[in-house]
């Protein structure tokens, strides 16, 4: 018997923060994935969290746990993906220290992630995006800091874990080539050009903003940085808002990464290439960036304008044998 919890706990300590320097935002999710399967082991088993051995979360516990993720939580296949990638990760790591317990290790890793439908991604148009930007209130504090933010996601399309991370000092307001920089996903930086317009708003925003270089640069009320949750629920409070006079946001559940895609959209149907946008985005692979491709309706119009007529024409069958017109009559 060899008992799980020192090997997890390394796997954190020093796979993952020592070795491989992991952001917290993916610290966090492991630990949240972690955290359910060890109560889901206790309870199924009776042993403490402390107690569970590699025996006991063997590759049919490991499966049913799964199911559980999305017939009792009700999680998506996407997530419920997401928290196998963590569990495949530890029992990798597991599997160079614990030979001893090597069919089980694998039999866990041999476990397949799950096929799922891909969406079509939501995006906004030129007419739903103004609304959205002319919702927040002006005249006030809060009003501009989210103008701001909202305009800072649509024109730069970064992730709402980098604008939230974004501190005075990524903003370089320089009179030529104005941009921000980011930390994205594996710790990569990279610099995001802002348009004249965004740099001006930006420019009157940072004078009203101040503050010292490590200051967020949009701050909650107090000073403090805007969680993810906050960023996403007051881009949804502004989407509905702006419904009111452009209806066709009614159909529509406004999410930061909805104005992400929005950029890449914007991107795209100015003729910007596939490999230039998931620079841009911070994707890794350019088989991310893919889907923008599928999306983009102008693509399919220039394609289907360019096939020739069948020279088909319309109208029902119509049976010329009064029996094969009495059968179809029936």
């Amino acid at each position: 018997m060899t008992l799980i919890a020192p090997t997890l706990q390394a796997f954190f300590t020093d796979r993952l923060i020592t070795e491989r320097n992991v952001s917290p935002e993916t610290i966090a999710s492991y630990r949240d994935t972690m955290r359910l399967l060890l109560r889901y082991a206790h309870d199924h088993t009776g042993n403490a969290p402390h107690e569970l051995d590699f025996a006991d979360l063997d590759a049919p516990l490991i499966g049913a746990f799964l199911s559980h993720l999305e017939t009792v939580r009700g999680n998506s296949v996407r997530t419920r993906n997401n928290r196998l990638a963590a569990i495949h990760s530890l029992y990798q790591y597991a599997a160079l220290r614990h030979p001893e317990h090597a069919q089980t290790i694998a039999r866990v890793i041999a476990i397949p992630t799950k096929r799922h439908r891909h969406e079509d991604i939501s995006y906004l148009d030129l007419a739903e995006i103004k609304a959205l930007l002319a919702a927040p209130d002006k005249g006030r504090w809060l009003g501009r800091r989210d103008h701001a933010l909202l305009l800072t996601m649509i024109q730069t399309g970064v992730r709402v874990s980098e604008l939230t991370a974004l501190r005075l000092r990524d903003l370089d307001l320089a009179t030529t080539a104005a941009h921000i920089k980011v930390m994205g996903k594996g710790r990569k930086r990279r610099a995001v050009t802002l348009t004249r317009e965004s740099a001006v708003v930006l420019r009157e925003w940072l004078a009203e903003r101040r503050g010292q270089s490590d200051d967020p640069l949009f701050p909650t009320r107090q000073g403090g940085t805007l969680s993810r949750d906050a960023v996403a629920w007051l881009t949804n409070k502004h989407a509905i808002n702006a419904s009111t006079t452009c209806p066709s946001l009614k159909a529509k559940h406004v999410t930061p990464h909805v104005l992400r895609h929005t950029n890449a959209m914007l991107l795209k149907a100015n003729g910007v290439d596939i490999a230039t946008i998931a620079l841009w985005l911070g994707h890794e692979s350019i088989t991310t960036t893919q889907i923008y491709q599928h999306a983009d309706p102008a693509l399919k119009e220039v394609a289907i304008a360019r096939i020739a007529p069948f020279g088909t024409k319309p109208g029902r069958y119509r049976p010329t044998d009064r029996l094969l017109a009495f059968l179809e009559a029936l």
